[in-house]
């Protein structure tokens, strides 16, 4: 067991010794500064003439936005006729059948929004061609959008007063040739050379230990398993994601994945202390989510690693820990942190079964998702924060008397009213949702659809109760991992579910831009002896209190009702 808490504290200190110079060399690019990667300019620059795309021409915030939403939109319904049609396009040698018009909904909205809840399995559900060109395609492309729109927030929080906040496609296009795509590669490489697939040919036959025939689904996998771990997205080419031997063969594979889920997040913190030459601040908000993410991590190894205490009570030895659900190739301790990792970012990726877990890893999980701002997706994680960093400035100008100011902008009741409705929306999202899913399974459970709510849970009383509220948790955070006890793939949980990540993955990026854009348009006000000083640990106790008051205080009757229940109910 000595080996496996090694395993994990190795993981987590190789993370951050790769995410400072890396959040070192992203605020260099984007600040216009010469790196290695200076030779993919003539490719940028093809790809800007063929687009029509002048990146001299800076926008507004408002221009920002609607770029973003646009393109989007293009996606999404390209993404949503491709699956609904798939069975009649190139590349599908195990002929797949197309997605039904309500799964195929859910898919391209999971895909668009980052979010890559998959309530279909990857061998079956989907072909070679939707796997290659449009999920890996999404990947990419939802992965740079929150990158561009957290650039807009960092050069907004650079200058000193501007409506011009540089070029959303000279952000876009670069977050992708000069950081997702060169990570990709390097670990896509990994993979490859570790038993992950690079084939285009169909199911193999094997002939199986005890003899009988076996149908292995491979395909063109490692490119693609690469970035959904680089671009926090976790869409798996297997049902079993990061479970499957195939997509995550050995414990090399486990630790390159791991901390390639976590590395752009993290170096996106320490980007923003280099780029806004405010390398203190960058250390607080790393602090703080640091805290956050190890009060999630440490419950969670030690109920994963101690066993089940109603397994022990019957007599059995648990030696290798609660193994549920668990690959014997990571054991209970890479499990539980992946488990923590995954949720703490908007990954969503498993290389362990969530639903088997302990209740005190599912109430870290969920708490993770429910906060979804310590570290959390690439851009979207820092923009999360950045509503409790407003937040927790208006709060603590109001108790020493001052008017709330942030980086030399006044923070008033218009900035105030757009960050108050961010951070309700997300409890919203998910209690409201819950709440109808408990009430239809309640008191309407033999309704005739094609699946009742009767048929929904494969567990009863207090899991029964978290499967629902982790799946809409994880809709909402754009995460996208799941209790698999839930039967999801139904008409009302695949609309319900694709309405939640869509509203739960722009408005919160529409809230932050916003205000950071009114606010880089304000008169510039100097520091002085009476200005907050926001990089300071006194300011980073203020944020994690307003963190852990804001989603104690929405979620904790929810959590109550569900995993704690559990918790307290085993014997």
């Amino acid at each position: 067991m000595n080996t496996e808490y090694l395993g994990i504290v190795f993981i987590y200190l190789a993370t951050i010794a790769l995410a400072i110079p890396l959040g070192k060399y992203i605020a260099k690019v984007f600040k216009g500064e010469k790196t290695w990667l200076d030779f993919m300019s003539p490719v940028e620059k093809f790809i800007f003439k063929l687009s029509g795309v002048d990146t001299n021409k800076e926008m507004s915030w408002k221009q920002h936005l609607f770029a973003l939403l646009t393109i989007n939109c293009l996606w999404l319904f390209y993404a949503f006729f491709c699956l609904l049609f798939q069975a009649h396009l190139p590349l599908n040698p195990d002929a797949n059948p197309n997605q039904t018009p309500d799964l195929a909904f859910n898919t391209a909205i999971s895909f668009i929004t980052n979010t890559n809840l998959q309530d279909y399995s990857g061998e079956s559900g989907a072909t070679y061609y939707t796997q290659l060109f449009v999920f890996t395609f999404l990947h990419f492309v939802s992965a740079a959008t929150g990158f561009a729109a957290m650039m807009v927030v960092f050069r907004a929080m650079k200058s000193k007063v501007t409506d011009k906040l540089g070029n959303f496609w000279d952000y876009f296009v670069k977050s992708i040739t000069r950081v997702l795509l060169p990570i990709s590669f390097v670990v896509a490489l990994i993979l490859a050379f570790n038993g992950t697939p690079t084939s285009y040919k169909g199911k193999d036959t094997l002939i199986g230990l005890q003899g009988d025939t076996i149908h292995v689904s491979r395909g063109p996998a490692a490119g693609m398993i690469a970035i959904k771990q680089v671009g926090t997205n976790g869409g798996g080419w297997f049902g079993a994601n990061s479970a499957h031997p195939l997509e995550n063969p050995n414990y090399l594979t486990n630790i390159v994945e791991t901390i390639s889920i976590d590395v752009i997040p993290i170096a996106l913190v320490f980007a923003l202390g280099f780029y806004l030459n405010r390398k203190k601040l960058s250390w607080v908000i790393f602090a703080v989510m640091t805290i956050g993410f190890f009060t999630m991590l440490i419950p969670s190894i030690n109920a994963e690693v101690g066993g089940n205490p109603n397994i022990a009570h019957m007599g059995i030895s648990q030696p290798g820990g609660s193994m549920e659900g668990k690959e014997v190739r990571f054991g209970p301790a890479a499990s539980a942190f992946w488990g923590i990792t995954t949720t703490v970012t908007s990954n969503g990726s498993v290389n362990a079964m969530h639903d088997s877990m302990m209740p005190i890893s599912g109430i870290g999980q969920m708490f993770d998702m429910m906060i979804n701002a310590f570290y959390g997706g690439i851009g979207v994680g820092y923009m999360n924060f950045y509503i409790f960093i407003i937040i927790a400035v208006f709060i603590s100008g109001l108790m020493v008397g001052r008017t709330p100011e942030f980086f030399g902008r006044k923070i008033e009741a218009r900035e105030m009213k757009i960050a108050s409705l961010i951070a309700l929306l997300h409890p919203f999202m998910i209690l409201v949702t819950t709440a109808i899913a408990s009430y239809l399974l309640v008191y309407h459970p033999g309704i005739n659809w094609t699946e009742k709510p009767s048929a929904w849970l494969n567990n009863p009383g207090f899991h029964g109760f978290s499967e629902m509220l982790y799946q809409f948790t994880s809709s909402a955070a754009n995460n996208g991992s799941g209790y698999e006890g839930l039967a999801d793939n139904s008409i009302f949980w695949n609309v319900s579910a694709g309405f939640v990540m869509f509203i739960s993955r722009f408005l919160p990026i529409i809230g932050p831009v916003a205000i950071a854009g009114i606010l880089a348009n304000k008169k510039f006000i100097p520091e002085s002896a009476g200005t907050l000083k926001t990089d300071t640990g006194t300011f980073g106790v203020m944020v994690l209190a307003v963190i852990v008051i804001v989603a104690a205080l929405s979620f904790f009757p929810a959590l109550t009702l569900g995993p704690i229940a559990e918790h307290v109910s085993l014997k």
